[in-house]
């Protein structure tokens, strides 16, 4: 796949995203694998026949992806126990727990591409430019099809959090 220059910016500057494609909805989620520490992995097969919504940030620490976790660690309570919230960063393991311990954060699962890079490159998430995924909310349905996504084309603002668990709910 090529880059997609100008897929997202950052504060109006236009970045590059690079990856083997641009996952849509109704496409099959490639399975994946992401280190949820720094010894243990997870894979999206893992959740198989599960809801899943993939909750993609560049860093969890900063603002506007610590303010957009803690709101759908929030929002995960009310999903129902067949959902899985699982926010993905290029961030180490130590550094998600770190912040998750931090921000009392308990209901959505932390992994990490760091180790592989496996999720940014079959999604065609990585920002060239900046070494990190870009925000980006999918629903996984419990086929493992993308039921919903949600690119968020500026960096630096917050997802629409109500029409990502509207697309939950939906499918529950």
């Amino acid at each position: 796949m090529a880059d997609r220059v100008g897929a997202v910016t950052f504060k109006g500057n236009p970045l590059t995203l690079q990856g083997q494609v641009e996952i849509k909805v109704g496409d099959a989620a490639p399975d994946f694998k992401v280190a949820s520490t720094l010894t243990d992995d997870v894979k999206l097969s893992d959740y198989k026949g599960k809801l899943v919504l993939l909750n993609v940030v560049p860093s969890l620490d900063t603002p506007v992806c610590s303010v957009q976790t803690a709101r759908f660690n929030k929002e995960a309570k009310n999903l129902g126990k067949d959902v899985t919230v699982l926010t993905i960063s290029a961030d180490l393991p130590t550094a998600q727990k770190r912040w998750c311990d931090a921000n009392e954060v308990q209901d959505v699962k932390t992994a990490s591409d760091y180790k592989y890079h496996e999720f940014g490159d079959k999604f065609g998430l990585v920002i060239k430019e900046l070494g990190v995924l870009a925000r980006t909310i999918f629903v996984i349905n419990r086929d493992g099809k993308v039921a919903y996504k949600e690119l968020v084309k500026e960096v630096s603002t917050e997802p629409d959090y109500d029409s990502a668990i509207a697309a939950v709910k939906k499918l529950g």
